[in-house]
Parts: structure tokens; C-alpha cells; sequence
């Protein structure tokens, strides 16, 4: 009996992203293959805190960054990535090569703000606070690919809908832990994203 559910994976999610311009040579490493899309000189990395709730097929807590790269469609790679889910770190490894570890997620959240802590036994990674803006929430479905490397380019398919409401967020970074090229920068948009459906996988 498998360890995890088989793709493609029905998850529900409310969460936090914050979208940060870092120059390419700061960049952690892309798959061989996949090169940074760039605007203005310029790449796209997107940090995310992600609670996974019922009536998903799994519930955990997520920290991730992931930098958009070119390709035929809206695609980006996931460079690191926490749980708190053995069921979720041996699935996204094995199922689509995302480089999961494990870590302490602690998430609090308000009437209007949240915040997280992420670390591991060795050292603290990041922290943050959002704190939600007034705007009308719109359902927006979307689709785009996560490339990983296996054998060559793993891409995956992912399609989710999402209501997203902008918020400001103040992060916190270790400056010398691998989230620490983003130590010192602030993110240029941050936003909510309550009550997501993802379809992720084949």
C-alpha cells in the first residue's frame, strides 16, 4: 500500500504569498535546463506559507520558494520546500522530484492577520506576518507547470482556483539559512489566497 495518495493530488488550501524581484546571480540553483524568466533584468520568486486543510486528501502546513522560469506556458521550479508531513515529503519526492524536507511549522491566525515561524532542529528558517487589505475576493481559475529535474525536465501540471485578496506581509529572514538570499528584501506584492482548490499532478 502506497505511502501517499496517487496523482493527481485534490488538495484545499488558504494561503499567503509574497512575490520578491532578486537578481539572477542571487539566485539559489535551477534545474540543468531551465533558465530564470526575467523582467527588466530582473527574476520572480515566490515565497508561500500554505495550509493544507479538509476536505483536501491531505492536511499539512507548507513553506516553500519557487522562481518563475522560462517556458511554453506559466511554469516555475520549486527551489526550497518544508512540511510537517511525512505522507507529503515522501509523495512530492517521489511523485514529481520537489526537493521536500521537514521542518516545525507553527501558523496563528486572526480575524484579519496571520503569522508563521518555520524551522528545523538545527536553526530557524523564516518568519512572517500578513495582514489582510480591503478589496472584493474574485474566483480566478489558473494552470500553470512545476519543472522539477529527473532524468531531464519533470514537468507537472497544476490547476487550482483561487480567491485572491491583497495583504501586506513582513518577513523575516535567517541570513544564513537557505531562504537567505531574500534577507534584507522586501517583496514587491503580497497576497491572501483563502480557500484554494489545487489539482496538482497528472
Amino acid at each position: 500500500m502506497s505511502r501517499y495518495p496517487p496523482q493527481p493530488w485534490h488538495l484545499t488550501a488558504d494561503a499567503r504569498v509574497s512575490i520578491w524581484r532578486v537578481p539572477p546571480s542571487r539566485l539559489p540553483s535551477l534545474p540543468a535546463g531551465a533558465s530564470p524568466l526575467l523582467v527588466a533584468g530582473q527574476a520572480s520568486v515566490f515565497t508561500a506559507w500554505i495550509d493544507y486543510t479538509p476536505p483536501g486528501q491531505l492536511a499539512y502546513h507548507e513553506l516553500l520558494a519557487a522562481v518563475s522560469i522560462k517556458a511554453r506556458r506559466v511554469s516555475c521550479s520549486i527551489t526550497e520546500i518544508w512540511v510537517d508531513s511525512e505522507t507529503s515529503l515522501a509523495g512530492g519526492r517521489e511523485l514529481w522530484a520537489i526537493p521536500k524536507d521537514l521542518a516545525t511549522l507553527d501558523f496563528t491566525t486572526g480575524d484579519r492577520t496571520f503569522t508563521a515561524t518555520a524551522a528545523t532542529s538545527d536553526a530557524w528558517i523564516a518568519t512572517a506576518a500578513f495582514k489582510r487589505r480591503p478589496a472584493l475576493p474574485l474566483r480566478v481559475p489558473t494552470s500553470f507547470e512545476v519543472v522539477q529535474e529527473r532524468d531531464g525536465l519533470l514537468r507537472t501540471p497544476v490547476g487550482a482556483k483561487v480567491r485572491p485578496r491583497p495583504a501586506s506581509a513582513d518577513w523575516s529572514f535567517n541570513p544564513d539559512g537557505p531562504l537567505g538570499y531574500l534577507d534584507g528584501r522586501r517583496p514587491v506584492t503580497s497576497l491572501e489566497l483563502p480557500a484554494s482548490e489545487l489539482r496538482f499532478g497528472a
